[in-house]
């Protein structure tokens, strides 16, 4: 019987241990993608407890907590820290075969070198434990980065943001860089009525042009494009439920505009033309800037409008979506290609049902420009755990090639997230050591597959993206 959690976690055979412990270990992270706080980084932000920094914001670990019991006042309410953190302990022993209890106790032991399981009766002398190291300068927003070997992170911006923190960041000479992704979801919801509008107005303001028309709207995100890329950023997300390629005119488009900019109700066709005009520009602007662009898609979301009336979005009631987005994908993907116009793109499905699907649409647009242009991004949300990120690497090494792929990265807003890269590298490297042991890849090409692992975990994300 094995130890939990002892240093060849996951590696199942003497190659993926050397896999894993030689090469995967070593490598920095380039954290390519999250939501962490631009200003917390600016401010090298001092957690007052691991409370703050384990469960603020987490609703992965809210999501448990409703499910084992707990009163929203535990999760999002005003309960004390320690109470919140007591709640969260009582349920962490029903979080068996959950991702969540192995990233709580690889969290527990990278960051603050416990190797006790937390549990109710290890509740308060890991709380105390845990808020002691707190105080010191090394358990810093930066120190925890510094911690885990990071390189570089992508936080997740709107166009409107003064991108202030970031210049902070960049001019206190800190070390780790902290580049800007532009994520103009809310520019494309016209079905929001109000929201939009002031959002637009919003857009205006920033800008300094004056918005009467649809075009003016292109005016002033590109001008805001441009702020962006003067800032270092170079890749772009979308968080769509799904891919938009309904034909349109630029007349139907600018009718839209109108109609939602005074509030007019908007039919479900007109919403789809909105949202594709407006990804087909937005793909635009990427390619002329030579930007990476990637997209997430497969999300319904706030479906428990009652919750999402009391405390707004991202809360954890979101779940995976069903969309027959096959022929859509496909169909936007090839207009930007016969116009010279696609960039290098990432996909990430929220349903796995989607994987092959995905995998194998990356083959059609790869064009040679450079390898794995088109790119099956990680086990996402829902997925990002150890069957979710298995399937993804088993659909694209089928259908592609794993050995091109960017990599793992944390989708998350916490600075104990880091241990995901080495779960990640970890499972990667258990893969392709079995896989050595099975005689399916030649043990005489193991300096091929270290460098493989070497790669994915690092190096190819440190020349696709160009930062």
């Amino acid at each position: 019987m094995k130890d939990f959690m002892d240093k060849d976690f996951l590696l199942e055979t003497d190659t993926a241990k050397q896999l894993f412990h030689e090469h995967a270990a070593k490598m920095p992270i380039i954290d390519y993608h999250c939501h962490l706080v631009p200003q917390m980084v600016a401010e090298d932000y001092k957690f007052k407890n691991i409370t703050e920094l384990w469960l603020g914001g987490d609703h992965y670990k809210w999501r448990a907590m409703r499910s084992n019991g707990v009163a929203e006042k535990y999760c999002t309410g005003d309960a004390s820290d320690w109470e919140k953190f007591e709640k969260w302990a009582e349920t962490v022993p029903y979080t068996f075969r959950n991702p969540l209890y192995h990233w709580t106790h690889l969290e527990l032991r990278t960051a603050f070198g416990i190797n006790k399981i937390l549990k109710p009766e290890t509740a308060r002398e890991i709380f105390d434990e845990c808020n002691e190291k707190l105080q010191q300068p090394e358990f810093s927003a930066r120190g925890l980065m510094r911690h885990y070997g990071v390189e570089c992170v992508c936080t997740t911006d709107d166009p409107v943001d003064d991108l202030r923190w970031h210049k902070m960041t960049r001019e206190s000479g800190f070390e780790i860089r902290m580049i800007p992704a532009w994520r103009p979801d809310a520019a494309m919801k016209p079905e929001t009525g109000k929201v939009f509008v002031d959002y637009i107005n919003k857009l205006s303001e920033v800008s300094g042009v004056a918005i009467n028309k649809f075009e003016d709207v292109f005016d002033a995100l590109q001008k805001r494009h441009d702020f962006f890329h003067e800032n270092g950023c170079r890749l772009s997300d979308h968080g769509i439920e799904e891919f938009y390629a309904e034909d349109y005119t630029d007349a139907e488009i600018e009718a839209i505009f109108q109609k939602a900019m005074t509030l007019k109700p908007l039919t479900a066709e007109e919403v789809k033309k909105f949202k594709t005009c407006m990804l087909v520009r937005f793909a635009e602007m990427d390619h002329a800037s030579d930007w990476t662009q990637q997209f997430h898609y497969g999300a319904i979301r706030d479906n428990n409008a009652s919750m999402f009336k009391k405390l707004g979005p991202d809360v954890g009631f979101d779940s995976i979506g069903v969309f027959n987005t096959a022929k859509n994908m496909s169909k936007f993907l090839n207009r930007l290609n016969e116009e010279g116009k696609l960039t290098r793109t990432i996909i990430y499905c929220l349903n796995p049902a989607d994987n092959e699907v995905v995998a194998t649409m990356l083959g059609n647009f790869q064009d040679g420009s450079c390898p794995g242009k088109i790119q099956f991004g990680s086990g996402w949300w829902f997925n990002d755990q150890l069957d979710g990120m298995t399937r993804q690497i088993e659909a694209l090494s089928q259908l592609g090639l794993l050995s091109r792929f960017v990599g793992m990265l944390t989708d998350s807003r916490s600075f104990l997230s880091y241990p995901r890269h080495e779960y990640f590298r970890r499972n990667l490297c258990n893969i392709l050591g079995n896989d050595v042991e099975k005689g399916l890849i030649p043990s005489s090409e193991m300096a091929r597959v270290a460098q493989m692992v070497e790669d994915i975990s690092y190096n190819n994300a440190k020349n696709y993206f160009k930062f």
